[in-house]
């Protein structure tokens, strides 16, 4: 009860974080300008994306898929969302003949278990390039043991590197209204030392978002939040991300 309630206030909370573009979709910018400013810590990686520069370099269509929760989507705003944005920064920095294309499996409400489970299956249908698998907030919130999310991160990422793509993983979004009822720092903790181990790119979502907040760009303490705050987060996670997909491949200005 207790995990259904607390999932229950960081969906709530989390609908800062929001499928993404379905084919077709026009991804539209933001409601508001925001500087989206970040140290360059939190976006450097030393693991490389050696299948994303192969296909930009040999002009193949780039695809991309977010594996996630709800906090991936924005209802009613699927063009807004960190998935579309990060597809729409990526047109507007890649080659004009590169072709781009993101797409979203939602995982709702499954553990690293549960949605890696689904993984050969789903990448038998799909033939992504780079897989941003969004994990981590279900098990801490139902205090999965650390070390079995651990052990299931690895079987997915083992997973997805076998179906052949690159791989980023992306941990919990930060809230403070939460931050005091949930345990994160095992599970974030176990996420990098998975993406270390396997030498693949950690997108620090968790650390992105404080910091956003610890400087007051967003208020995400605020119990008023609306549409317009999660388009403006979403926006600015997509072109984070975009811009931190583009340099764990090493692309090179030509290419950009």
């Amino acid at each position: 009860m207790k995990a259904k309630v607390l999932l229950s206030l960081v969906l709530l909370c989390g609908s800062l974080a929001a499928p993404v573009a379905r084919a077709g979709d026009a991804a539209a910018p933001a409601a508001a300008p925001a500087t989206c400013e970040l140290p360059s810590y939190l976006l450097n990686s030393e693991s490389q994306l050696p299948k994303v520069a192969e296909a930009v370099k040999a002009g193949k269509p780039l695809e991309i898929l977010v594996i996630g929760s709800r906090s991936t989507t924005i209802p009613a705003s699927e063009s807004s969302s960190y998935p579309a944005r990060m597809e729409a920064i990526l047109k507007e920095k890649l080659p004009p003949s590169e072709a781009v294309h993101v797409s979203v499996e939602i995982q709702s409400k499954r553990t690293a278990e549960e949605a890696a489970s689904n993984f050969v299956k789903l990448l038998e249908a799909k033939t992504p390039t780079l897989v941003v698998w969004q994990t981590g907030t279900v098990d801490a919130i139902r205090s999965i043991d650390p070390d079995e999310f651990r052990s299931a991160v690895t079987d997915g990422v083992v997973a997805l590197q076998k179906a052949g793509a690159d791989v980023v993983l992306m941990n919990l979004q930060y809230s403070p209204r939460t931050e005091t009822m949930i345990s994160a720092q095992p599970f974030l903790d176990n996420m990098r030392v998975v993406a270390q181990e396997h030498d693949i790119p950690l997108f620090d979502r968790f650390a992105i978002m404080r910091q956003w907040n610890d400087q007051g760009q967003f208020d995400l303490f605020s119990p008023s939040r609306g549409p317009e705050l999660a388009k403006q987060v979403h926006d600015c996670l997509g072109r984070a991300l975009a811009q931190f997909v583009i340099d764990a491949a090493h692309l090179e200005p030509a290419q950009q």
